[in-house]
């Protein structure tokens, strides 16, 4: 069980759970795009689960209602403020064109596991993704990541997102992204607080598999993880590429995520 609801497993436990490690700094504004590459927030809008219920936080945090945003346009704001930028993933990395995706609309998995951009659903105030990458160089091909991060109305919503995206991997374990890139044999797994490592955030789901491109060619490593604190989920996902090693992936996606962690709690704690 996590936070109270069920948790589905594809194929045993995921090894070498990155471990989120927090840290700060502030992310940039850019260009508004969208590149149709899957954003991690994807859901797939179904829900047969059982209703899933915000349990109380392990974390030292208190989210002050009154910072919480209630609006479009105050979700944007946060999601502007918190999205990890080149400098944020480490040395070296530099906005991929497009930068940021279309904030109104996000991707849903459809039936034949292909990944399409529709508009946000009711429970979504906003969502944003933006693209960096490490470029290739000395014979090894780019580091590819994304960082997105998607407002709800409430935690329970938030919640939702979670419990839905878990199930994706099970559903569909291989996925077209878009045009020429794939992603097969996905493992996926979730942990509340306090759980495999995750003392970063209410909830983390976390998923690895093989990517494939028509222009990196493939199989080469692919990693994502999703977390939860209040009503805002945020989310990194890696790909690799001829010469790059995992090592490599893991380290700009751990510090990825543990800027977007430290900064969403900055934009909603209470004052002490």
């Amino acid at each position: 069980m996590v936070n109270g609801r069920p948790v589905w497993l594809c194929c045993g436990a995921l090894a070498g759970a990155l471990l989120l490690t927090g840290c700060s700094g502030t992310g940039d504004g850019g260009t508004a795009g969208s590149d149709g590459s899957k954003d991690p927030t994807a859901s797939s809008g179904t829900r047969s689960s059982p209703a899933p219920s915000p349990s109380a936080t392990g974390l030292d945090f208190t989210p002050d209602p009154g910072r919480a945003p209630k609006t479009p346009a105050e979700a944007l704001r946060l999601a502007r403020a918190v999205a990890a930028a080149p400098v944020n993933w480490g040395p070296g990395f530099v906005r991929r064109s497009p930068y940021e995706s279309e904030p109104g609309k996000w991707p849903v998995l459809d039936a034949n596991c292909v990944w399409e951009r529709e508009p946000l659903p009711a429970t979504v105030l906003a969502t944003l993704t933006r693209y960096s990458e490490l470029p290739a160089e000395d014979g090894k091909g780019p580091i590819r990541v994304a960082a997105v991060v998607t407002v709800h109305r409430t935690a329970k919503d938030a919640d939702w997102e979670m419990a839905e995206t878990l199930e994706e991997a099970l559903r569909c374990p291989d996925q077209q992204l878009r045009q020429g890139e794939r992603i097969s044999d996905l493992l996926s797994q979730g942990a509340g607080y306090g759980a495999l490592g995750n003392f970063n955030s209410e909830d983390t789901l976390t998923e690895s598999g093989k990517y494939y491109s028509d222009e990196l060619g493939g199989p080469h490593y692919y990693y994502w993880v999703q977390s939860r604190v209040a009503q805002v989920t945020v989310a990194v996902v890696g790909r690799g590429a001829e010469g790059r090693t995992e090592d490599e992936v893991d380290a700009a996606l751990n510090q990825g995520t543990g800027q977007m962690l430290s900064l969403v709690e900055s934009e909603l704690e209470a004052p002490e």
